[in-house]
């Protein structure tokens, strides 16, 4: 490794995160690849093979594998509802204007 003054350079960091978070990867497309996945059960069962993952991490983890068409994400009704994280994302995307809002949603927030 490459260092400055006895730390790490930043691309031997950078080159570690995405070292590990390619393993963090392997194992969301096993656990998927025996069947459906859910965030907490994730969280804790990627925890219990000692992965320490912010909780900001596992949405654009997913999204990137759902772009990549590696995963495909299923909205399900728990308890009679959908869960209220889905509907959050939903509402922000919107209010954002992000890339992944679908194109009536953009016009509609443009007329506010």
């Amino acid at each position: 490794m490459a260092e400055t003054g006895g730390v790490p350079a930043k691309s031997d960091n950078k080159m570690l995160r995405d070292f590990f978070l390619g393993f963090v990867k392997m194992q969301v497309l096993h656990h998927a690849g025996q069947g459906p996945i859910y965030g907490v059960w994730l969280m804790e069962e990627l925890a219990r093979h000692d992965y320490s993952l912010s909780p900001g991490l596992y949405t654009p983890l997913l999204r990137n594998l759902e772009a990549a068409g590696c995963l495909h994400r299923e909205d399900r009704v728990v308890d009679g509802r959908i869960e209220a994280r889905a509907k959050v994302l939903e509402l922000v995307d919107e209010v954002m204007q992000r890339p992944g809002a679908s194109p009536a949603t953009r016009r509609r927030v443009a007329r506010f």
